[in-house]
């Protein structure tokens, strides 16, 4: 529960912080690059304590969260402003961005998270459990890949060239790949922590991994 708890922040966090593009040297990056990759870490550690049919529900639950978040704030920003407030045109910014940000990032963070899983779950099952850094590697890299190569064409078409968001999404992917390295001591110890305290370890054998059985969770 926790872990889907930080989850779901971590997403509502990262569509916000999607609005504000940074330099990174000679980089632009968008902000959500601080905390995105921290919802991939804990989608590794649920696939891999128990498997792709609970990573599909946090997801699924994950994104009901980021749509409610995305509809809350369009109506905030339809109601009418008091007289005496000034900052409707910075909220507005913030909140005017957000659907487009939040649709593109609806797309990319299912198709990339699902692939995460997905991925996680086939080579624990391949490798009878083993090697578990090398399949948190491979499944960031293909998934934060496949979130990058949809997010910013989704987010970002008619505001950036195809030629400037290029550099963009291939830094995020690395960036964020490189954050899971980083992290893999910590994200190791908390995934064999889970295990021994939960007292299971999943293997996916003969489920159905389509992303609409919601509530096949067990």
């Amino acid at each position: 529960m926790l872990l889907g708890i930080v989850f779901c922040t971590c997403l509502i966090i990262s569509n916000l912080l999607a609005a504000k593009i940074f330099m990174l040297g000679t980089l632009a990056l968008p902000a959500a690059v601080i905390i995105f990759p921290v919802s991939y870490i804990i989608n590794d550690c649920i696939a891999e304590v128990w498997g792709f049919r609970r990573a599909r529900f946090i997801i699924w639950t994950g994104f009901a969260m980021n749509f409610l978040v995305a509809a809350l704030g369009q109506i905030a920003v339809f109601l009418p402003s008091a007289p005496f407030w000034d900052g409707e045109a910075h909220f507005n910014y913030l909140f005017g961005l957000a659907p487009r940000i939040a649709a593109a990032s609806f797309l990319a963070f299912l198709a990339g998270s699902f692939l995460n899983a997905y991925i996680m779950s086939r080579m624990k099952v391949v490798s009878q459990g083993k090697h578990f850094s090398a399949r948190a590697i491979v499944s960031t890299l293909l998934g934060e890949g496949l979130d990058s190569l949809i997010f910013f064409p989704c987010a970002f078409a008619g505001m950036l060239t195809f030629s400037d968001m290029l550099p963009m999404m291939l830094a995020q992917t690395a960036l964020k790949t490189l954050y899971e390295i980083i992290m893999l001591p910590i994200t190791i110890r908390v995934v064999d922590y889970v295990k021994k305290m939960e007292d299971t370890d999943v293997y996916d054998e003969g489920i159905s991994y389509s992303i609409l059985k919601i509530r096949e969770v067990s």
